[in-house]
């Protein structure tokens, strides 16, 4: 099973609650930590509205879910308050959860190169270990397939 580094697993994020907070801290049982490219933009609303739509859910299981993505602090907040998401966001900012998480990779829009977040998605347990994951997700039936994970 694939663990990730310590460093980050104890390193201090910006949530959008207004706190700092480790994803140690964070995880109960078990942790999502699901990545997207930008917020206020319509995939990455969609899925952050699921996600918090599934709370609850999620909660029933001891399964605290996280979304992250590089913008700053307040965009992720207005963000947040805008669609009145009940789940935490981080400002990965400097963008150390999406290298640890290797999620930043090359992208083509419109005939432009790029490097940006790769849609993605982790569930790690209390240790820190990746139990399951999705890259280059689509966001139609995700939160759902994830879910169901989770119950495993």
């Amino acid at each position: 099973m694939v663990k990730i580094d310590d460093k980050v697993w104890q390193h201090r994020n910006q949530l959008t609650n207004g706190s700092e907070r480790s994803l140690q801290e964070l995880v109960k049982d078990k942790l999502v930590v699901f990545f997207y490219p930008r917020a206020n933009t319509p995939g990455c609303t969609t899925e952050s509205k699921e996600f918090s739509e599934q709370q609850k859910a999620f909660e029933a299981l001891n399964c605290t879910v996280v979304g992250v993505s590089m913008d700053g602090l307040k965009k992720q907040q207005n963000f947040k308050n805008k669609y009145q998401m009940t789940i935490e966001l981080i400002a990965d900012v400097e963008g150390k959860l999406c290298e640890a998480f290797d999620v930043i990779k090359e992208k083509k829009m419109y005939g432009k190169t790029f490097m940006g977040i790769e849609r993605s998605t982790f569930v790690l347990n209390h240790q820190g270990e990746i139990l399951y994951e999705w890259r280059k997700v689509k966001v139609n039936g995700h939160v759902d397939a994830v879910l169901t994970e989770v119950k495993s």
